[in-house]
Protein backbone atom coordinates (compact mmCIF):
# COMPACT_ATOMS: atom_id res chain seq x y z
CA UNK A 1 0.00 0.00 0.00
CA UNK A 2 3.25 1.89 0.78
CA UNK A 3 4.04 1.65 -2.81
CA UNK A 4 0.46 3.02 -4.04
CA UNK A 5 0.78 6.41 -1.86
CA UNK A 6 4.70 6.89 -3.52
CA UNK A 7 3.69 6.54 -7.12
CA UNK A 8 0.59 9.11 -6.23
CA UNK A 9 1.31 12.89 -7.01
CA UNK A 10 1.28 15.57 -4.08
CA UNK A 11 -2.39 17.13 -3.61
CA UNK A 12 -2.62 20.86 -3.26
CA UNK A 13 -6.36 21.32 -1.98
CA UNK A 14 -8.61 20.06 0.43
CA UNK A 15 -12.18 19.91 0.95
CA UNK A 16 -14.42 18.86 3.80
CA UNK A 17 -17.32 17.43 3.86
CA UNK A 18 -19.67 17.12 6.79
CA UNK A 19 -22.21 14.22 6.26
CA UNK A 20 -24.64 12.68 8.68
CA UNK A 21 -22.21 9.52 8.84
CA UNK A 22 -18.94 11.99 10.46
CA UNK A 23 -16.37 13.96 8.45
CA UNK A 24 -14.96 13.10 4.87
CA UNK A 25 -11.69 14.70 4.54
CA UNK A 26 -10.53 15.30 0.28
CA UNK A 27 -7.17 16.11 -0.78
CA UNK A 28 -7.35 17.43 -4.34
CA UNK A 29 -4.91 16.75 -7.32
CA UNK A 30 -5.53 20.28 -8.69
CA UNK A 31 -2.66 20.69 -11.36
CA UNK A 32 -3.25 16.77 -12.65
CA UNK A 33 -6.92 17.68 -12.91
CA UNK A 34 -7.68 21.61 -12.64
CA UNK A 35 -11.30 21.26 -14.18
CA UNK A 36 -12.78 18.48 -12.19
CA UNK A 37 -10.93 20.34 -8.81
CA UNK A 38 -11.73 23.74 -9.51
CA UNK A 39 -15.56 22.73 -10.23
CA UNK A 40 -15.62 20.87 -7.14
CA UNK A 41 -14.05 23.54 -4.92
CA UNK A 42 -16.24 26.46 -6.50
CA UNK A 43 -19.64 23.83 -6.08
CA UNK A 44 -18.71 23.85 -2.12
CA UNK A 45 -17.79 27.26 -1.93
CA UNK A 46 -21.48 28.21 -3.17
CA UNK A 47 -23.40 25.89 -0.95
CA UNK A 48 -24.30 23.49 -3.90
CA UNK A 49 -23.97 19.78 -1.88
CA UNK A 50 -25.27 21.39 1.44
CA UNK A 51 -28.35 18.74 2.27
CA UNK A 52 -27.57 16.58 -0.97
CA UNK A 53 -27.70 13.12 -0.30
CA UNK A 54 -25.66 9.79 -1.35
CA UNK A 55 -28.30 8.87 -3.78
CA UNK A 56 -26.47 5.20 -4.60
CA UNK A 57 -24.36 2.89 -2.52
CA UNK A 58 -23.06 -0.38 -4.31
CA UNK A 59 -21.32 -2.58 -1.52
CA UNK A 60 -17.54 -2.74 -1.94
CA UNK A 61 -17.34 -0.76 -5.25
CA UNK A 62 -18.46 2.84 -4.82
CA UNK A 63 -20.81 5.51 -2.71
CA UNK A 64 -22.09 8.05 -5.02
CA UNK A 65 -23.86 11.35 -4.30
CA UNK A 66 -23.59 15.21 -5.41
CA UNK A 67 -27.33 15.22 -7.25
CA UNK A 68 -29.37 17.83 -5.56
CA UNK A 69 -32.47 16.34 -6.84
CA UNK A 70 -31.50 13.44 -5.02
CA UNK A 71 -32.52 11.05 -8.23
CA UNK A 72 -28.80 10.32 -9.59
CA UNK A 73 -30.47 12.44 -13.11
CA UNK A 74 -29.43 15.67 -12.00
CA UNK A 75 -26.49 18.29 -11.36
CA UNK A 76 -24.82 20.95 -13.21
CA UNK A 77 -20.89 22.08 -13.30
CA UNK A 78 -19.79 25.71 -13.22
CA UNK A 79 -19.03 26.04 -16.58
CA UNK A 80 -21.25 27.68 -19.26
CA UNK A 81 -21.69 24.55 -21.61
CA UNK A 82 -22.49 22.84 -17.72
CA UNK A 83 -20.89 19.48 -18.78
CA UNK A 84 -17.28 19.10 -19.24
CA UNK A 85 -15.02 16.44 -20.75
CA UNK A 86 -12.65 13.70 -18.54
CA UNK A 87 -9.30 14.30 -17.43
CA UNK A 88 -6.92 11.45 -17.14
CA UNK A 89 -3.41 11.29 -15.41
CA UNK A 90 -0.73 8.36 -15.63
CA UNK A 91 0.05 8.92 -12.14
CA UNK A 92 -3.57 7.97 -11.80
CA UNK A 93 -5.47 5.04 -10.90
CA UNK A 94 -8.38 3.24 -9.25
CA UNK A 95 -6.10 0.96 -7.27
CA UNK A 96 -7.57 0.96 -3.91
CA UNK A 97 -10.71 2.20 -1.59
CA UNK A 98 -11.59 6.60 -1.29
CA UNK A 99 -10.62 7.46 -4.29
CA UNK A 100 -12.75 10.33 -5.40
CA UNK A 101 -14.12 10.63 -8.74
CA UNK A 102 -16.54 12.37 -10.92
CA UNK A 103 -19.32 10.11 -12.21
CA UNK A 104 -20.50 10.45 -16.30
CA UNK A 105 -23.99 11.81 -17.29
CA UNK A 106 -23.51 10.21 -20.66
CA UNK A 107 -20.79 10.54 -23.57
CA UNK A 108 -18.45 10.98 -21.00
CA UNK A 109 -19.65 14.24 -19.63
CA UNK A 110 -19.45 15.11 -16.01
CA UNK A 111 -21.30 18.00 -14.27
CA UNK A 112 -21.85 17.72 -10.39
CA UNK A 113 -21.93 14.02 -9.03
CA UNK A 114 -19.05 11.79 -7.58
CA UNK A 115 -18.39 8.84 -6.15
CA UNK A 116 -15.72 7.70 -3.84
CA UNK A 117 -14.52 4.10 -3.93
CA UNK A 118 -14.81 1.18 -1.64
CA UNK A 119 -12.50 -1.32 -3.10
CA UNK A 120 -10.13 -1.18 -5.71
CA UNK A 121 -11.73 -0.49 -9.01
CA UNK A 122 -9.54 -0.49 -12.07
CA UNK A 123 -12.06 -0.46 -14.81
CA UNK A 124 -12.97 2.75 -13.66
CA UNK A 125 -9.30 3.59 -14.87
CA UNK A 126 -9.36 5.97 -18.29
CA UNK A 127 -13.15 6.54 -18.31
CA UNK A 128 -13.65 8.97 -15.25
CA UNK A 129 -11.79 11.35 -14.16
CA UNK A 130 -9.67 10.74 -10.69
CA UNK A 131 -9.22 14.20 -9.10
CA UNK A 132 -9.26 13.63 -5.12
CA UNK A 133 -8.73 10.81 -2.09
CA UNK A 134 -10.18 10.53 1.19
CA UNK A 135 -7.69 11.38 4.05
CA UNK A 136 -7.00 10.09 7.12
CA UNK A 137 -9.24 8.32 9.35
CA UNK A 138 -12.33 9.49 8.04
CA UNK A 139 -12.01 6.43 5.18
CA UNK A 140 -13.90 5.29 8.06
CA UNK A 141 -16.97 6.90 7.97
CA UNK A 142 -17.22 6.35 4.30
CA UNK A 143 -16.51 2.28 4.68
CA UNK A 144 -19.52 3.06 7.42
CA UNK A 145 -22.01 4.46 4.75
CA UNK A 146 -20.87 1.67 2.18
CA UNK A 147 -22.30 -1.18 4.66
CA UNK A 148 -25.92 0.83 4.90
CA UNK A 149 -28.88 -1.39 4.05
CA UNK A 150 -30.19 -0.93 -0.12
CA UNK A 151 -33.14 -1.95 -2.17
CA UNK A 152 -33.15 -3.80 -5.68
CA UNK A 153 -31.76 -0.55 -7.42
CA UNK A 154 -28.97 0.16 -5.73
CA UNK A 155 -30.77 2.99 -3.54
CA UNK A 156 -30.14 2.85 0.26
CA UNK A 157 -33.15 2.81 2.40
CA UNK A 158 -32.00 5.61 5.17
CA UNK A 159 -29.72 7.94 2.45
CA UNK A 160 -26.66 9.65 3.96
CA UNK A 161 -27.03 12.88 3.61
CA UNK A 162 -23.81 15.73 3.48
CA UNK A 163 -25.04 18.93 5.49
CA UNK A 164 -22.43 21.05 4.67
CA UNK A 165 -19.00 21.76 3.22
CA UNK A 166 -15.90 23.59 4.21
CA UNK A 167 -13.18 24.75 1.46
CA UNK A 168 -10.00 24.10 3.79
CA UNK A 169 -7.34 24.71 0.63
CA UNK A 170 -8.03 26.38 -2.32
CA UNK A 171 -5.19 26.37 -4.72
CA UNK A 172 -6.96 28.33 -7.26
CA UNK A 173 -6.96 31.94 -6.10
CA UNK A 174 -8.77 33.41 -9.32
CA UNK A 175 -12.43 31.51 -8.04
CA UNK A 176 -15.34 34.00 -7.74
CA UNK A 177 -18.14 31.98 -6.96
CA UNK A 178 -21.49 32.80 -8.84
CA UNK A 179 -23.66 32.72 -5.29
CA UNK A 180 -22.56 32.59 -2.09
CA UNK A 181 -23.47 30.04 0.52
CA UNK A 182 -25.05 32.85 2.48
CA UNK A 183 -27.18 33.98 -0.71
CA UNK A 184 -28.02 30.25 -1.65
CA UNK A 185 -29.29 29.73 1.92
CA UNK A 186 -31.34 33.19 1.59
CA UNK A 187 -32.71 32.33 -1.48
CA UNK A 188 -34.17 28.98 -0.41
CA UNK A 189 -35.51 30.75 2.92
CA UNK A 190 -37.39 33.45 0.29
CA UNK A 191 -38.83 30.21 -2.20
CA UNK A 192 -39.63 28.35 1.26
CA UNK A 193 -41.28 31.91 2.71
CA UNK A 194 -43.35 32.38 -0.48
CA UNK A 195 -44.88 28.65 -1.04
CA UNK A 196 -46.29 29.01 2.92
CA UNK A 197 -47.39 32.96 2.00
CA UNK A 198 -49.42 31.24 -0.98
CA UNK A 199 -50.96 28.56 1.33
CA UNK A 200 -51.81 31.34 3.35
CA UNK A 201 -53.31 33.42 0.95
CA UNK A 202 -55.46 30.27 -0.23
CA UNK A 203 -56.64 29.30 3.59
CA UNK A 204 -57.82 32.74 3.73
CA UNK A 205 -59.71 33.03 0.10
CA UNK A 206 -61.87 29.64 1.85
CA UNK A 207 -62.23 31.15 5.21
CA UNK A 208 -63.64 34.70 3.82
CA UNK A 209 -66.46 33.30 1.72
CA UNK A 210 -70.05 34.31 3.69
CA UNK A 211 -71.99 32.15 5.85
CA UNK A 212 -75.51 33.88 6.37
CA UNK A 213 -76.84 31.21 8.67
CA UNK A 214 -74.11 32.44 11.32
CA UNK A 215 -75.52 34.81 14.40
CA UNK A 216 -74.07 38.25 13.94
CA UNK A 217 -74.45 41.07 15.74
CA UNK A 218 -75.17 44.63 15.62
CA UNK A 219 -74.07 46.74 12.58
CA UNK A 220 -72.61 43.92 10.61
CA UNK A 221 -76.50 41.94 10.67
CA UNK A 222 -77.88 45.29 9.02
CA UNK A 223 -74.98 45.88 6.68
CA UNK A 224 -75.38 41.71 6.02
CA UNK A 225 -79.14 42.09 5.43
CA UNK A 226 -79.11 45.11 3.10
CA UNK A 227 -76.75 43.42 0.75
CA UNK A 228 -78.54 40.50 0.69
CA UNK A 229 -82.05 42.33 -0.08
CA UNK A 230 -79.76 43.87 -3.06
CA UNK A 231 -78.98 40.92 -4.31
CA UNK A 232 -82.52 38.76 -4.05
CA UNK A 233 -84.58 39.35 -7.86
CA UNK A 234 -87.82 38.54 -9.03
CA UNK A 235 -88.56 36.77 -12.39
CA UNK A 236 -90.08 39.97 -13.62
CA UNK A 237 -86.77 41.36 -13.47
CA UNK A 238 -85.42 38.79 -15.82
CA UNK A 239 -87.91 39.11 -18.71
CA UNK A 240 -87.13 41.98 -21.86
CA UNK A 241 -88.23 44.99 -21.82
CA UNK A 242 -91.12 45.14 -24.34
CA UNK A 243 -93.22 42.02 -22.30
CA UNK A 244 -92.47 43.72 -18.86
CA UNK A 245 -95.92 44.78 -17.14
CA UNK A 246 -95.52 48.76 -15.97
CA UNK A 247 -96.30 49.11 -12.51
CA UNK A 248 -99.93 49.90 -11.25
CA UNK A 249 -100.48 53.18 -9.16
CA UNK A 250 -102.71 52.70 -6.12
CA UNK A 251 -104.31 55.41 -5.04
CA UNK A 252 -103.71 56.46 -1.86
CA UNK A 253 -105.56 54.87 1.10
CA UNK A 254 -108.17 56.73 2.35
CA UNK A 255 -108.07 58.05 6.09
CA UNK A 256 -111.64 57.64 8.01
CA UNK A 257 -111.94 60.06 10.67
CA UNK A 258 -113.26 59.47 13.63
CA UNK A 259 -116.79 61.24 15.23
CA UNK A 260 -116.22 62.91 18.19
CA UNK A 261 -118.81 61.82 20.92
CA UNK A 262 -120.64 64.95 22.25
CA UNK A 263 -120.64 65.37 25.90
CA UNK A 264 -123.84 64.61 27.41
CA UNK A 265 -125.84 67.00 29.11
CA UNK A 266 -125.41 67.34 33.70
CA UNK A 267 -128.55 65.06 34.80
CA UNK A 268 -131.29 67.40 35.68
CA UNK A 269 -131.44 68.41 39.28
CA UNK A 270 -134.47 67.26 41.27
CA UNK A 271 -136.35 70.00 43.24
CA UNK A 272 -135.80 68.88 46.93
CA UNK A 273 -138.51 68.47 49.50
CA UNK A 274 -138.88 71.23 51.92
CA UNK A 275 -139.90 70.26 55.65
CA UNK A 276 -141.90 73.21 56.17
CA UNK A 277 -144.75 72.68 53.61
CA UNK A 278 -147.43 70.61 56.43
CA UNK A 279 -147.13 73.74 58.43
CA UNK A 280 -148.26 76.34 55.61
CA UNK A 281 -151.59 74.13 55.09
CA UNK A 282 -152.40 74.29 58.60
CA UNK A 283 -151.74 78.46 58.86
CA UNK A 284 -154.87 78.07 55.53
CA UNK A 285 -157.19 76.26 57.16
CA UNK A 286 -157.26 78.70 59.90
CA UNK A 287 -157.57 81.95 58.00
CA UNK A 288 -160.31 80.69 56.15
CA UNK A 289 -162.37 79.81 58.93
Amino acid sequence: MSNIYALEPHTNGKVILHTTAGDVEIELWGKETPRAARNFIQLCMEGYYDNTIFHRIVPHFIIQGGDPSGTGQGGESIYEDEAFPPEYHSRLRFNRRGLVGMANMGDSEQASQFFITLDTAEELTKTHTLFGRVAGDTIYNVLKMGEMQTDANERPLYPPRVKTTEVVLNPFDDIVPRISERERKHARALEKQKALAEQDAKKKKKKEKKQLNLLSFGEEAEEMEVESNKGMKSSHDFLPEDKQVPPVELPPPKTVEKKRKEPSPPPKEEKSVKHDEPSKKKERQRAER
